[in-house]
């Protein structure tokens, strides 16, 4: 068959796999198991309430290892769990996401020889891998950011235990006043504490979904000072001054890798064009008096 008809299949199959799998995928049992909880909890009674996933996820979940499910898992946590990409979502679309570009190779003349199979089977695995690399990004723009808000997040906290709020208290104005991602793993952590968790399990939940190590130092610290019963404010006041000498110290350390960063594009766009202007005029006079 000739690509035009090819295109055509494509056309008309791939816009229905995707309507099939937008009404199979879609995440009801979350929704369905946060109202069962939320019930519950009203009543006094938190009780686990389990939940089958749809067909699709669960025949995918069946088909995937345990541990490359438990691993994304872990990934989507660092990423936030962005809500339109839940586990099994994500489990759904890899899979289609390879069959996708194994048809859209095939199409491209795949098929024609042993190389254009080879390049099919290689764009099918990167099709497959495409949504973990993209969840992956966006995990590590995340802590990042965690990362940069972690020594303000400390001032206020400190400011706040410092005019008299207790230290939940003081995390609920700072994670409701904040923005970004530390301000919803602040307010997580108290919602967790609110559903039942002790301290101790939130406050290391919130350690585990980050991989920041000095919010995981600022956690430890406040586990440390629940057990031995001491004074919140004697240990938010040294971490608020080490987050702030830290976040100097990086400040200084990008500083003193921008001349290396810059070296680069000097010598690739900005001294061949100089080169060109200073010397192209002399070289062509050059030629021109030998030539004669």
């Amino acid at each position: 068959m000739s690509t035009s008809v090819w295109l055509m299949i494509a056309a008309v199959v791939l816009p229905g796999a995707y309507f099939a799998w937008s009404l199979i995928a879609v995440d009801r049992a979350t929704g369905k198991l946060i109202r069962t909880r939320l019930q519950t909890v009203g009543q006094g009674q938190l009780k686990d309430a389990s939940s089958t996933p749809a067909l699709m996820p669960r025949i995918i979940r069946r088909l995937t290892p345990t541990s490359y499910v438990l691993r994304l898992d872990q990934t989507l946590a660092k990423a936030g769990r962005p809500a339109s990409m839940p586990l099994d979502r994500l489990l759904t679309v890899k899979p289609l996401a390879a069959l996708g570009g194994g048809l859209l190779a095939l199409v491209l003349g795949g098929s024609r020889s042993t190389v254009g199979l080879f390049l099919t089977l290689v764009l099918a695995t990167a099709c497959y891998f495409l949504p973990d690399l993209l969840v992956y990004n966006n995990g590590t723009k995340r802590q990042a950011r965690i990362e940069k808000d972690l020594p303000n997040v400390l001032d206020q906290l400190l400011i706040s235990v410092e005019a008299g709020l207790g230290f939940e208290a003081a995390v609920a104005r700072v994670g409701a006043s904040g923005s970004g991602p530390l301000a919803d793993e602040l307010v997580r952590t108290l919602q967790d504490i609110q559903a039942g968790r002790s301290r101790r399990e939130a406050y290391r939940a919130l350690a585990d979904r980050s991989t920041v190590p000095d919010l995981r130092s600022f956690v430890g610290a406040v586990v440390q000072a629940d057990i031995q019963g001491l004074a919140i404010a004697r240990i938010l006041k040294p971490q608020a001054e080490q987050m702030r000498v830290k976040r100097r110290l990086r400040a200084e350390e990008k500083a003193m890798k921008l001349p290396v960063a810059v070296i680069f594009p000097l010598i690739l766009f900005i001294f061949p064009p100089l080169f060109i202007i200073i010397l192209g005029p002399a070289v062509i006079n050059a030629i021109a008096t030998f030539s004669k």
